[in-house]
């Protein structure tokens, strides 16, 4: 079987501060992807122009600047990359992602399997302390999120998955575009990937780095964070109350979380000091 060529769509909007170490992630692979696609959504800031920076420095990689400039928002921006992709394999990361250096060749792996036409991994908080811990503590939360679902549903994870184009091209058309922002736009992709029976694989080691800038939030805005998955179900009219799991998981991790990393910046703020004495 032929191996599969492996796009990387990052859609992006101001992220003129994490853009560049998340492109060099994926440039540094140990098996090169097909393309790596940037899909700015009217930046502000120098989104674009770091990109093109990078296409001028790594010039054997296929770093791609496209622009999606018809409406704001991450749905529409997500959609117009996947649509533009031409690998085998569509994979989909945030602009604050940080790819392990064989993120590529897990993908490859996790795709061998015919009858596999999505597949999701964990993530590392690289701006938290004990990071393989926590590496190992969110593979574990992952799991176990499964497992409370009795595995009716397996979940992608919008920083860190990746799907077959023929899967993406058959719903396509039917991925909502919720345009008051309301539900979890990952969870929505599965579900209607579950609909037409396209099976989704968990793969333990592909894994992505990420931030955890989301514990930045206020309590009140994280609750409307982790709710979106209560109003991604019932938009699908999903009542199974297996599928409250994800909820309740995030829920219960979020104070200590915080605790971690707010500690873990002030030590990262005393060390800087220290350094500039």
């Amino acid at each position: 079987m032929q191996t599969p060529a492996v796009s990387i769509v990052i859609p992006a909007y101001n992220e003129e501060s994490v853009i560049r170490q998340c492109l060099i992630a994926a440039v540094y692979q140990s098996v090169p992807a097909h393309e790596i696609i940037v899909v700015d959504n009217k930046s502000k800031d120098r989104t674009a122009d770091i990109v093109r920076q990078m296409q001028l420095e790594y010039p054997e990689s296929a770093i791609i600047l496209l622009s999606q400039d018809l409406v704001q928002g991450l749905i529409p921006t997500r959609n117009f990359g996947l649509d533009h992709a031409t690998g085998d394999i569509l994979g989909r990361i945030d602009a604050d992602s940080v790819l392990e250096p064989d993120w590529v060749e897990q993908v490859q792996k996790a795709f061998r399997d015919e009858a596999v036409h999505a597949a999701t991994g964990p993530v590392v908080y690289y701006d938290m302390p004990m990071r393989r811990f926590g590496l190992k503590a969110d593979d574990k939360m992952r799991q176990l999120m499964l497992r409370l679902a009795k595995h009716q549903y397996h979940f992608l994870f919008g920083s860190n998955m990746a799907l077959r184009r023929s899967a993406w091209e058959v719903i396509r058309t039917e991925a909502c575009i919720d345009e008051k922002d309301e539900m979890h736009e990952d969870i929505d992709l599965s579900l209607h990937l579950a609909d037409h029976d396209l099976r989704i694989q968990y793969w333990p080691q592909m894994v992505s780095g990420m931030s955890a800038r989301r514990l930045e939030d206020s309590p009140r805005d994280y609750r409307y964070y982790v709710t979106r998955f209560d109003r991604t179900y019932k938009a699908h009219n999903v009542k199974k109350m297996a599928l409250k799991a994800p909820m309740v998981v995030f829920f219960s991790v979020y104070f200590p979380a915080k605790l971690l990393r707010a500690i873990h910046t002030v030590n990262t703020a005393q060390t800087a000091r220290r350094g500039g004495q």
